[in-house]
C-alpha cells in the first residue's frame, strides 16, 4: 500500500534553515510529479513546490528563492531544503503527488519558526 514518511521537522527562529525530507513506497516514484504541501496552523493546505518526474521546478511564490525541492528516484524520497526562514512558514509540512492523489496522506513533519 501507499506509504509517505516526512521526517526532518523541528523549531528555528527567523532566518534560519531547516531540511524535510519524504520517503515513499507503494508507488511508481519515478513517474509521478512530487510535491510538498503545508497546512498553517487554522488554515487549508496550500501547495508549496513541485518537482516534475524530468527534475523540473515550480514554486509558491511565497517560497521562490527560499525553498528548493528536489527528488532521488533511487531512492524513492523528495526533498524540500527550506532557508531563510520566516514565522509564516510555520505549519505542518506533507509530501504527495501532484495533484494529491495519493492516500493516505503521510503524517507530516511539523515546522515552527520563532520570530
Amino acid at each position: 500500500q501507499v506509504q509517505l514518511v516526512e521526517s526532518g521537522g523541528g523549531l528555528v527562529q527567523a532566518g534560519g534553515s531547516l531540511s524535510l525530507s519524504c520517503t515513499t513506497s507503494g508507488i511508481i516514484f519515478r513517474t509521478k510529479d512530487m510535491a510538498w504541501y503545508r497546512q498553517p496552523p487554522g488554515n487549508n493546505r496550500q501547495l508549496v513546490a513541485t518537482i516534475t518526474s524530468g527534475g523540473g521546478t515550480i514554486y509558491a511564490d511565497s517560497v521562490k528563492g527560499r525553498f528548493t525541492i528536489s527528488r532521488d528516484n533511487a531512492k524513492n524520497t523528495v526533498y524540500l531544503q527550506m532557508s531563510s526562514l520566516k514565522p509564516e512558514d510555520t505549519g505542518v509540512y506533507y509530501c504527495n503527488a501532484n495533484p494529491p492523489f495519493f492516500r493516505p496522506w503521510g503524517q507530516g513533519a511539523q515546522v515552527t519558526v520563532s520570530s
